[in-house]
């Protein structure tokens, strides 16, 4: 039953400890008011006169033939608006700022140029900072494929990864790191790598990083970076905290929004009332039998009733997995490539993964538990209506 309520309260801000949020998400609630009918928004019909048209290709860019080979190779033809403006720029070396709602390429905004940099000098190196394993993983998967032949290597750093990989990977040769902030700390503390010879930092999805209690980290990591590097700054939202980091961390910066709006255009919204008589559970199990309902991620407010989620749904028969920081870091991975093959219908997650899943085609995002603010909101359902495609996402209203 969709219907648009009155305003109520739902949620709450979350609770740090020691200046750092728990891992996995976990949160504590107390009563921030979130407007429901935010969580209702029709998708927007854009009409073929109002797409974008981009300045560039990604054969006019002034890069190595090398890399332009390995970008069509992966598919790439046209920029999207974030890599269309940002790109130049970022080859200028200039600082730059870009926002941009998810799913809208701004990986590739900063991976083209830094790699154009290590090919025309290998001592160009990038550290690549952000706040989750998951989106880790998936930005070293996409340059991966952009350095393919091209002699330039990175690693990852992260979390719930065994470290002895990770330091016998860094004693060999290191172009790129990309890495979650606490994972970084403990081995710039054990002197793994020095700051001092990466000459370009991307801070994406600082906002996320501020979120989780990372600040003092990320302080800590800048403050001992070159004075001269070129700082990048990419992420979906911008809040006054992140605004005062920017004018910290970064030098005379191009300012680049090609935002849409809060939500993606491509996802329409709705909320779904538990009518009486029916619990939450029962709701769900009716959606998931729909046609259509064939990729669907589900966000839980705790790693114990995501689990419990999880559970139940695949005890009911449903083909589905978990992923949220109490997992195995092999066990996340086993569930997030489980769900992109389409070997698991349903993935319940924790507000820590809103912003590493990048899998394509999910048609539906479900917020089984009221996020605990609105930004969680917005990437949240930011998994779905990617790459031009429509998606839907609903919001569970007691």
């Amino acid at each position: 039953m969709y219907r648009k309520p009155s305003n109520n309260r739902f949620g709450g801000r979350p609770s740090f400890n020691r200046g750092r949020r728990p891992a996995g998400g976990s949160r504590r609630f107390s009563g921030q008011r979130i407007d429901v009918s935010k969580f209702i928004n029709k998708a927007v019909i854009t009409e073929v006169t109002e797409h974008f048209k981009p300045e560039h290709m990604f054969a006019d860019f002034q890069i190595d033939e090398r890399l332009k080979k390995n970008i069509v190779t992966k598919g790439y033809v046209a920029p999207s608006p974030i890599q269309d403006r940002a790109i130049p720029h970022v080859l200028q070396g200039r600082d730059v700022v870009g926002i941009a709602n998810t799913g809208t390429g701004k990986t590739a905004a900063f991976l083209i140029p830094a790699l154009n940099k290590l090919i025309n000098n290998p001592k160009e190196k990038t550290l690549i900072i952000v706040p989750t394993r998951e989106l880790a993983i998936q930005i070293d998967e996409e340059f991966k494929g952009f350095s393919k032949g091209l002699g330039v290597y990175s690693v990852c750093c992260v979390g719930g990864a065994y470290i002895g990989r990770q330091l016998s990977e860094l004693r060999r040769k290191t172009d790129i790191i990309i890495g979650t902030p606490g994972r970084l700390k403990d081995l710039i503390d054990r002197k793994a790598f020095y700051l001092a010879d990466f000459k370009t930092v991307v801070l994406d999805e600082a906002d996320r990083m501020l979120d989780m209690g990372f600040i003092n980290d990320m302080k800590m990591i800048m403050s001992k970076m070159p004075k001269d590097r070129q700082t990048l700054f990419f992420s979906a939202t911008m809040s006054p905290e992140i605004q005062n980091i920017i004018k910290d961390f970064l030098r005379d910066p191009v300012s680049i929004s090609v935002k849409t709006g809060d939500t993606a255009r491509d996802v329409d919204q709705d909320i779904v009332r538990i009518v009486k008589g029916k619990t939450k559970m029962d709701t769900l199990q009716e959606l998931l039998k729909k046609d259509g309902f064939t990729k669907v991620l589900i966000f839980g407010r705790t790693k114990h009733g995501v689990e419990r989620l999880s559970q139940d749904l695949v005890k009911k028969g449903f083909k589905a997995d978990s992923i949220h920081g109490d997992k195995p870091h092999s066990r996340r991975q086993r569930a997030l490539g489980g769900f992109k093959d389409n070997q698991v219908q349903v993935l319940v997650a924790t507000d820590v993964a809103a912003r590493g899943i990048d899998v394509s085609d999910v048609t539906h995002v479900i917020n089984f538990d009221i996020p605990a603010t609105y930004e969680d909101y917005v990437h949240r359902i930011g998994r779905t209506g990617r790459g031009g495609k429509k998606g839907k996402a609903l919001t569970f209203i007691e």
